[in-house]
C-alpha cells in the first residue's frame, strides 16, 4: 500500500471534527444533513452535484464519499463523468471570465 498525504481512513474520522468545538460541529452537521434531505432536488441529484463539486474543489475525501454514494443511488459511471465535465466547464469558464478584469486593467493602464 502506498502512502499518500490524504489517508482514506481519515474520511471515517470526519464525524469527530466536532470534538474540539461541539457547538459549531453540531450546527454544521445539522445543516449538512438538512441540505442532503429530499427536497426540490432528489437525494440522487444532490449526490451527483456533490460529486461534481468535490472534483472542482479537489477534495479526495469528498470524491471517495460521493463516488460511493452515487453508485449506491444508481448513478452510472457515464452520468458521473458527464457531471465531472460540467463542473470542469464551469470552473474553467469562471477562470476565463475573470480575464475580463485583466483586460479592463490593461486597457485602463494603456489608456
Amino acid at each position: 500500500m502506498s502512502n499518500t498525504y490524504y489517508d482514506p481512513a481519515d474520511l471515517k474520522k470526519f464525524g469527530k471534527i466536532s470534538e474540539w468545538n461541539q457547538d459549531l460541529g453540531d450546527k454544521f452537521f445539522e445543516y449538512y444533513g438538512k441540505v442532503f434531505e429530499e427536497g426540490a432536488l432528489s437525494a440522487r441529484e444532490k449526490s451527483l452535484i456533490a460529486l461534481a463539486v468535490a472534483h472542482t474543489e479537489q477534495c479526495p475525501y469528498c470524491i471517495d464519499a460521493y463516488t460511493k454514494d452515487g453508485l449506491q443511488r444508481g448513478i452510472t459511471k457515464e452520468e458521473m463523468m458527464e457531471a465531472l465535465h460540467v463542473g470542469a466547464a464551469i470552473k474553467s469558464g469562471a477562470t476565463l471570465v475573470h480575464g475580463v478584469q485583466m483586460m479592463n486593467k490593461v486597457n485602463k493602464l494603456d489608456g
